[in-house]
Order: C-alpha cells, then sequence, then structure tokens
C-alpha cells in the first residue's frame, strides 16, 4: 500500500512546492492540510484547491479559529505569557493546535509521514516535532528545507519545471507569519538590528504618531475570561478580533525586540499583537485587584515559565499541564471590569472595580473613616525586622564573617 505524507499547508510557494517535490522524493501521496488560526489573506477554498492543482491526493481546510481562540489564546491570556516580557507568543500558541490537527488528518487519510516547512535555524521545528512525538510518536517526520537543503532558489526552479500554478515572480522582502493572536515578521533588512522597521511592514496597527481621538474600552472578565467589551457580550474570538481592530487602530501592540530562540541563536523579530497585548493589560490590572498578594507574587514566576514550555514547544508536557491546573485555580476570582484608554500605541488602565476585590478603601484610604488600626504597625514592624536585626547583631559580633 502507498505511503501518505501529511503535509502542513499554508499555500505558499514553500509548501505547494513541497507536494511534488515530497512525491518524488517519498514515492508516497500527500495529504495538504491547511489550519485557519484568523491568519487572513487568501480565500482558503482557493488554497485548498491550489494544493490540490499542485498533486495533492486529498486536500482539507479545518476552521479552527474559534478552538483557537478558546483553547490556545485563552490560556495565554490567564497566564499574561510574554515571554522575555515582552513576546505575547504568537506563532508559538498556534504550533500545537495545528499538531493537533495534523494528527487527526493522519488518522483519518492513513498518514504514516507528516511534513512541515520549518528550516533548522527556527523554534517552530521544535514545536512540530515534540509536539508530534506527544501526540504520535509512531509517525515519521520530514521537514524538506531542513532535511533536503531545500532552498527559496531550488523551489522557484522546481515550480517552473513542473509548471505548478503558484506566483514564483513576487518576493516578499520580509518573513511573515500571522494569526488571530497577532502578526510576526522577520528577515530582510531586518536582520540587520540597528536598522529601524518601516511603515509598510505593518498590517494589523496604524501608525501611532498620527493625531486621532483616544479610544476608551471596557473590558469584562470573568474567571479571567474575557466576556463582554463595552458590555457587549463576547466570545474569545470575538473579544480578540474587537480588540485587534481597535487598539490596532490607535497603533497599539507594536514590538521591536532582539529574542532568545530556542536553538540557541539571537533573533531579531517584530511583531505586532494589539489585542493580545490590550486584553494582557487589562487581565494583569484586574489580577492586581483579586489576587491575594502572596498567590500574586507565586504565579508571576508560574506566568514567566508557562510562557517560557510554551516558546520552547512544550505545550503537551507534564509540567505546562500541572501549571495549567494552578493557572485554573488561580483564576477563580479574577472577575470584574478594567476600563483601557487606547491611543498613541498605548493601553493604559484608567479605571478597575470588581465585586470579587480585595481593594478595601476603608483601609486604603488616609482621609476621614480610615479603618486600619495604625497602633498594630508598631510591633508588626519590630517582629518583620527580627531575623535581620539578630543576623547584623550576629555578623558585627563575628566581625562581619
Amino acid at each position: 500500500m502507498t505511503e501518505r505524507v501529511v503535509l502542513a499547508y499554508s499555500g505558499g510557494l514553500d509548501t505547494s512546492v513541497a507536494i511534488p517535490y515530497l512525491a518524488e522524493q517519498t514515492g508516497a501521496e500527500v495529504v495538504a492540510v491547511a489550519v485557519d488560526v484568523g491568519q487572513g489573506g487568501e480565500n482558503l477554498d482557493v488554497i485548498r484547491q491550489r494544493a490540490l492543482d499542485c498533486g495533492a491526493v486529498e486536500s482539507e481546510v479545518v476552521d479552527a479559529r474559534d478552538e483557537f481562540a478558546a483553547d490556545y489564546c485563552l490560556p495565554a491570556l490567564r497566564a499574561n505569557a510574554l515571554y522575555m516580557d515582552r513576546y505575547p507568543l504568537v506563532s508559538a500558541l498556534s504550533r500545537p493546535l495545528i499538531v493537533k490537527h495534523l494528527v487527526a488528518a493522519a488518522r483519518r487519510h492513513g498518514g504514516t509521514i507528516v511534513s512541515h516547512g520549518c528550516t533548522g535555524k527556527g523554534n517552530d521545528q521544535v514545536r512540530f516535532e515534540v509536539g508530534l512525538g506527544a501526540l504520535a510518536p509512531d509517525l515519521k517526520i520530514i521537514a524538506p528545507a531542513r532535511d533536503f537543503a531545500w532552498t527559496r532558489d531550488k523551489a522557484i526552479a522546481f515550480a517552473e519545471e513542473k509548471g505548478l500554478p503558484i506566483d514564483v515572480s513576487a518576493k516578499s522582502p520580509y518573513s511573515v507569519d500571522q494569526n488571530l493572536w497577532g502578526r510576526a515578521v522577520e528577515t530582510g533588512f531586518l536582520e540587520d538590528i540597528w536598522t529601524a522597521p518601516v511603515e509598510d511592514l505593518y498590517a494589523y496597527t496604524a501608525d501611532p504618531a498620527q493625531e486621532r481621538d483616544p479610544d476608551e474600552v471596557v473590558v469584562t472578565f470573568d474567571a479571567g475570561v474575557p466576556v463582554a467589551i463595552d458590555g457587549e457580550t463576547v466570545t474569545p474570538y470575538q473579544a480578540i478580533l474587537e480588540l485587534n481592530r481597535r487598539a490596532g487602530a490607535q497603533g497599539v501592540g507594536r514590538l521591536d525586540m532582539v529574542e532568545d530562540r530556542l536553538v540557541g541563536i539571537k533573533s531579531r523579530e517584530v511583531y505586532e499583537a494589539p489585542g493580545a497585548i490590550a486584553l494582557i493589560t487589562a487581565h494583569q490590572e484586574l489580577e492586581a485587584v483579586t489576587v491575594e498578594r502572596d498567590l500574586a507574587r507565586f504565579k508571576r514566576g508560574v506566568d514567566q515559565r508557562w510562557g517560557e514550555l510554551v516558546y520552547d514547544g512544550l505545550w503537551f508536557s507534564p509540567l505546562k499541564r500541572a501549571l495549567d491546573a494552578f493557572i485554573d485555580d488561580a483564576q477563580r476570582q479574577v472577575s470584574g471590569e478594567v476600563r483601557l484608554v487606547l491611543h498613541g500605541g498605548r493601553a493604559t488602565v484608567t479605571g478597575r472595580r470588581s465585586e470579587a476585590g480585595l481593594y478595601d478603601f476603608g483601609m486604603a484610604t488616609y482621609d476621614t473613616g480610615d479603618t486600619f488600626d495604625q497602633s498594630l504597625a508598631k510591633g508588626f514592624v519590630q517582629l518583620w525586622g527580627l531575623p535581620s536585626k539578630l543576623a547584623a547583631a550576629r555578623d558585627a559580633r563575628w566581625g562581619g564573617c
């Protein structure tokens, strides 16, 4: 029986050429799988047909937008996930979802091999292959760009030789990956880290320097989940989509950073994530109101580790699963409203309220009505500092040793 390769298909040059190339190299039939994670661009029915025209024996498109929002973006929001305190895991979040659907397609179509278009320099090869190893260790993996030294020049020549129905003449100066949670841009002149980004590489955000009126928005959360925008009930997908639109129009969510890749090199990346940054900003503020101090301190470390695990391709790891359980419990009281002003490239919190909040006006005020018993503070301070006081006295006796 002829083997089948299940290919993660984007519809672009590299994965389109991979269809006949994989067939030649392996003798297998190719099944193309495109997953819609809110990336926009071409009609996915067009992409599906292109795969068939390039020689795929089967081609399918999975509409995973709501699933991506609810099961991948939402956990990242509740974890305030920002790799290196800045990057909201745009590409890293979509890979485990794509892996899940590749495995499902392999089971449906009798696939024994899975293929992706990643190179050997990036993080995505790890995310795909570690995820596949966790969900379907029996499947073989081929990465043409890495395993067969496949270059863009070779891809263009192969496409022309085979007369494939794809445009090989236009070449973007950038490499772009985008989805509902944001947009990642790299390569080209951006590889010179002294060179500033130009305005035409942005697509999700308007120029924050342009004059415009501020936009005020109120986000309502229930147990860490955004459930309403300005009082209108929304799903997670709708919340992200709406804040992508409104925050993007104000230039919110632009990032230009040099990040530490998993493979050990540093890489310059430009990101746009207007909805993600606005929602994380609001969520962090609501946690400040509703989460008890020691739990909040500990969760900040958990959030950082959660983001590192996802960035490093360990979505399906035992530690990630255990941290999910902790975060779920920590979100039980994260309910209320946060008011943001979107303007000039920033999402600024201007108000917050919650029936589950731990902020007590009577305790906090310095005016009449103060309910805080200050007479207790003197003894508290003395006992709190007692270990340090005793250690300092000991060090003085022992000459600072």
